[in-house]
């Protein structure tokens, strides 16, 4: 039976793409506060249909849904059937609770909606990652250094070992991976921070947001990120919402980004 890891690692190969493309669909993006929610179901269509043979993965945020309640779940329920077999999904729904309620999450997000791979947060411990991880072929990618500009908040907090906190966490989660589908999250606005983790955790795939608009280095995310590992960089904000808005602008900005990846690679 195929692990996510390797489903993952196949797919990068098969697509030659490293690219995930984050669905933040909002009004706000549209710069149009009157904009309805079919409008963004319009929008989040035209990104997949746009993009889907050049992203490896998608990563649907299930804030953005949530805000709209049932007609927001109903939403995300109708954009999981545009996706094609051979694209993964990542349900960006950074969950954390202990085991019975994580059980419940777990039937919710892969289950019901049926992501591939779930973010999580490890902050509750094991008990609340281990119902997501039982099934080898859906995949989870942990909280370990993200982008957002107060993670070294807790994250870069020293432990009695002399490791930042969120070095103990790559090192936990590799030690937790015994059915090969926990991958990390880590922030290209902390490209540095990558080289630790690979020390860490040298074999587990990582999600690297951050570029685009928060200003994360693609070219040491790349190089840092595929190193003993592979990796792959999320892009939202920059790609699903250009100028013009339209579904070519759209696809050239994606097409750009998986080009200057590739080039890094080759260099």
């Amino acid at each position: 039976m195929k692990s996510f890891n390797s489903i993952l690692k196949n797919s990068i190969k098969n697509k030659n793409s490293h690219l995930c493309i984050g669905l933040d669909i909002s009004s706000e993006g549209l710069r149009d506060k009157s904009a309805t929610i079919k409008d963004l179901k319009l929008h989040s269509r035209k990104v997949i249909e746009a993009t889907q043979d050049l992203a490896v993965a998608f990563k649907p945020n299930l804030g953005f849904f949530e805000r709209w309640g049932s007609n927001g779940f109903k939403w995300l329920e109708e954009t999981m059937d545009f996706f094609e077999k051979d694209t993964l999904v990542i349900g960006d729904a950074k969950r954390g609770d202990i085991g019975n309620t994580a059980n419940q999450y777990a039937k919710s997000l892969f289950g019901h909606f049926g992501f591939d791979a779930v973010t999580l947060s490890p902050y509750m411990g094991f008990d609340s990652i281990m119902p997501f991880i039982s099934d080898s072929k859906k995949g989870v990618f942990i909280l370990c250094r993200t982008s957002n500009p107060s993670a070294s908040d807790f994250q870069n907090i020293h432990t009695d070992s002399n490791d930042t906190l969120f070095e103990t966490v790559a090192r936990t989660c590799h030690e937790w991976n015994k059915n090969e589908n926990i991958g990390l999250v880590v922030g290209a606005t902390a490209a540095e921070d990558i080289l630790k983790v690979r020390k860490h955790a040298p074999d587990l795939p990582l999600l690297i947001p951050g570029i685009g608009k928060q200003g994360g280095d693609l070219n040491k995310s790349m190089i840092y990120g595929n190193n003993n590992g592979i990796s792959i960089i999320n892009i939202s904000r920059s790609i699903i919402f250009p100028p013009d808005l339209s579904e070519k602008s759209i696809r050239n900005e994606a097409k750009n980004y998986l080009l200057k990846m590739r080039e890094i690679l080759d260099d």
